[in-house]
């Protein structure tokens, strides 16, 4: 198969750990991958079960779930487009990993993947340090849940998903008021922030009536004034 036909409409491949693979590390992935689509709310995988597969996030939305001895869900973290799922050479997955969002999945078998990986060390090397990367964002988000108001909580989180919206959001011009649908309910929102749903909505709302966001739909938000947005992240 011609390189140039390898992966060639997917849309996350320069920002996900393909984009950095060379040519014979992609036809190696190529060689294994399968696409697959899942529905809002289906579980990809199980936490305590066998991990099986990995994989990259094509689009939508992943959430991973840890469920506490009361049987009460709480998000753990979250998987956007480009972002890779799953674990290598672990015996079993740690969280539920279940679709937040109708999504597209890019679905290697894990042994055929560790294989791979065994077989081209600079892809495991990026690997690791796709994974310290995630965990430096955990660290961050433990820092946001401890020490920041909820004012400043909301607003860093609007500032993220304006980021993560990227080409997706509307604006008129490059420096007009940008709007982009958010991926989670409030409900998941204050899950996702340590908060409650009243504290969400009442955070939405100040916002709004100080002219820094508009809310013209369930989900849909218009950041009018992003400077200010960001100062409010930073200090309530």
């Amino acid at each position: 198969m011609a390189l140039t036909d390898l992966c060639a409409d997917c849309a996350v491949r320069d920002r996900s750990l393909c984009g950095s693979l060379d040519n014979s590390e992609l036809r190696a992935l190529n060689a294994l991958s399968q696409r697959r689509d899942v529905k809002r709310g289906q579980v990809v995988a199980w936490a305590g079960d066998e991990a099986v597969i990995c994989g990259n996030l094509l689009d939508g939305v992943l959430k991973l779930v840890a469920t506490t001895t009361d049987g009460r869900e709480q998000i753990v973290g979250l998987l956007y487009a480009a972002d890779f799922f799953g674990k290598p050479y672990a015996g079993e997955t740690d969280f539920d990993i279940v679709a937040l969002t109708d999504a597209e999945l890019c679905v290697f078998p894990r042994p055929a993947f560790e294989r791979v990986l065994d077989d081209h060390q600079r892809m495991e090397r990026l690997l690791l340090q796709r994974t310290l990367d995630s965990l430096t964002e955990a660290r961050e988000r433990i820092l946001v849940l401890a020490r920041k108001s909820a004012a400043e909580k909301v607003a860093g989180y609007l500032i993220d998903m304006a980021v993560r919206a990227g080409e997706k959001g509307c604006r008129a011009n490059a420096e007009g008021p940008m709007t982009f649908d958010l991926p989670l309910t409030r409900g998941q929102i204050a899950d996702v922030l340590g908060m409650t749903i009243e504290t969400v909505s009442r955070q939405l709302t100040k916002l709004k009536a100080d002219g820094i966001i508009a809310l013209p739909g369930a989900r849909a938000v218009t950041i009018s004034d992003r400077a200010a947005l960001a100062a409010r992240a930073e200090a309530a």
